[in-house]
């Protein structure tokens, strides 16, 4: 049984999505696993969860434009300054990992983990609790620059990466959780995930888009680009902020907001929706 009424209108439902997928994109609560629940509840349904994916390349432009100077700094140094050069390489060295498992695993995530509703509202409890735990725990930071983190580091936070995997863990959340048990301080753990971000929903983007190309239409198009606009404009509000807040203030919001989310879902499955 559906939320939503029968003859409910997929425009506004886009609009909404978009809107979700932005405002929890970069923040450490599973903008996927959100999603997905909501077109769950509302009846929201898109050709090979194609939605869902590429939506996410606004909340992604969004954040490029947040760094848009960082980033032409960046390219300006590719083969010159090595500092330039060992920042590239850690991002990369962090995208990997996720980017092989995904390839391997693309049908698997797409058919079985996207389709369970039971196990995103699962994960989100669990992740909070873990986010709870985490911003309890005395950890002492040693690493403090975006740009300087060591190799293992970087490498380290793309393996623990691959549980974004699973919707309903979160990308954000995983690369900063592992960032700070690998002695990043809580504003380079979030940092490095934003840049991180860049390549991984990129090519998630690219490569679902490509899958699905056989199966996109002309009505599928117009919500996606609904999605799209509203995803980039609500996260270049909200990346604007995170850092910031996390910085002062932890992850105890976002874990009891994962929890309260996960729970609800859970009853409303309960009851048959």
């Amino acid at each position: 049984m559906s939320l939503a009424p029968a003859l409910l209108d997929t425009a506004p439902v886009a609009a909404f999505l978009g809107v979700l997928e932005g405002a929890t994109e970069f923040i450490p609560v599973s903008s996927t696993g959100h999603i997905l629940l909501a077109g769950h509840f509302l009846g929201f349904e898109s050709a090979g969860k194609t939605f869902e994916v590429v939506i996410q390349l606004g909340a992604i432009l969004a954040v490029m434009g947040v760094y848009a100077a960082r980033l032409l700094q960046m390219a300006r140094g590719i083969g010159r300054d090595p500092k330039e050069m060992r920042f590239l390489v850690s991002i990369l060295l962090a995208f990997f990992p996720a980017a092989l498992v995904g390839l391997l695993a693309h049908d698997l995530i797409k058919t079985v983990f996207f389709e369970s509703p039971r196990l995103i509202a699962t994960m989100l409890v669990l992740g909070g609790i873990v986010l709870l735990v985490v911003d309890r725990l005395p950890l002492r930071p040693r690493h403090h620059d975006t740009d300087a983190l060591p190799f293992r580091v970087a490498l380290g936070i793309g393996i623990i990466q691959c549980l974004a995997l699973i919707p309903g863990v979160s990308r954000s959340g995983s690369t900063i959780v592992g960032g700070l048990f690998l002695g990043a301080d809580k504003r380079t753990a979030a940092e490095f995930s934003f840049f991180l971000s860049m390549p991984t929903m990129s090519a998630a983007f690219a490569y679902d888009l490509w899958k699905n190309r056989d199966v996109l239409d002309t009505s599928a198009m117009g919500e996606i680009a609904i999605g799209f606009v509203l995803a980039f404009l609500s996260a270049l509000v909200v990346v604007r902020w995170v850092l910031g807040y996390v910085s002062r203030r932890g992850f105890a919001l976002f874990g009891w907001w994962r929890i309260i989310v996960g729970c609800l879902a859970w009853a409303a499955l309960w009851a048959g929706f």
